[in-house]
């Protein structure tokens, strides 16, 4: 695993073998997402990350771009093979965010995460995490701003990076090593742990009480996060009552 940048694998040996035998290093793709998905459909085994330098056509939810500078981001997608019932698969999103802030907690930063999938420091975010299953796999993509010194303008919320928040560059292979861990961790309690998990994510949660306007399907609605419920949906307490919203194409905290 071998480039001109940073990636030489010395420091990726500290990987637990569960992960550190199943890195696959591409100096250059259109989407890790994508490339998981062919190798998955391959064969590719549990827990095999797809790890690249230069991501040309990165992409969030709902098809929004995702810019991984040369050198600066960290780009990477996990593939997985649930061994629990794919009704659960939902929480793996959760799982991903909360063991994503909770790597960025050995570099000195406090993060939160902002239902569904992203990662936020201060406000801004700094991570956004892309999960997509299929019947037999599901693929988790992180873009972690770690080096990241400027954004494009068209970035539809604040962002940060690692490098912002401390003042100095950080090693994206330690950061790296540090959120494969936590994933490690968390996405092994999706099933007989998950309420230990939910518990961790909601303390973590930005929304928690906090009046929001959610686009949901074209459908505008407003209310007070009160939750997560055990599927993952957000828990949402209206005029009328309290709602499960699954899906958001949008969210704005009001307050």
């Amino acid at each position: 695993m071998e480039s001109d940048v940073e990636w030489n694998g010395e420091i990726l040996k500290e990987l637990s073998p569960e992960w550190g035998e199943r890195v696959i290093f591409l100096p250059e793709c259109g989407s890790t997402n994508d490339e998981a998905r062919k190798l998955a459909f391959k064969g590719a085994p549990n827990h095999s990350v797809i790890l690249t330098e230069c991501q040309t056509s990165g992409r969030g939810r709902r098809g929004q771009s995702w810019v991984c500078p040369k050198g600066e981001g960290l780009a990477f997608t996990l593939v997985l093979r649930p061994k629990e019932v794919p009704t659960l698969w939902s929480r793996i999103a959760l799982a991903a965010g909360l063991a994503i802030a909770e790597g960025l907690d050995s570099f000195g930063v406090s993060s939160g995460v902002k239902w569904p999938n992203d990662v936020w420091v201060g406000g801004k975010k700094i991570c956004g995490i892309l999960v997509e299953a299929d019947s037999s796999f599901v693929v988790v993509g992180v873009g972690l701003n770690v080096n990241v010194k400027a954004f494009p303008n068209e970035v539809s919320h604040p962002a940060t990076s690692l490098a912002l928040e401390l003042g100095e560059e950080i090693s994206r292979e330690e950061v790296l090593i540090s959120c494969l861990h936590r994933l490690e961790i968390r996405l092994a309690q999706i099933e007989s742990d998950f309420e230990d998990l939910l518990e961790a994510w909601s303390a973590r949660c930005v929304l928690n009480r906090k009046n929001v306007r959610l686009d949901v399907g074209g459908i505008t609605r407003t209310g007070r996060v009160v939750g997560v419920s055990p599927q993952g949906e957000l828990l949402l307490q209206t005029a009328t009552g309290i709602k499960k919203i699954l899906q958001a194409n949008e969210i704005r905290i009001l307050d």
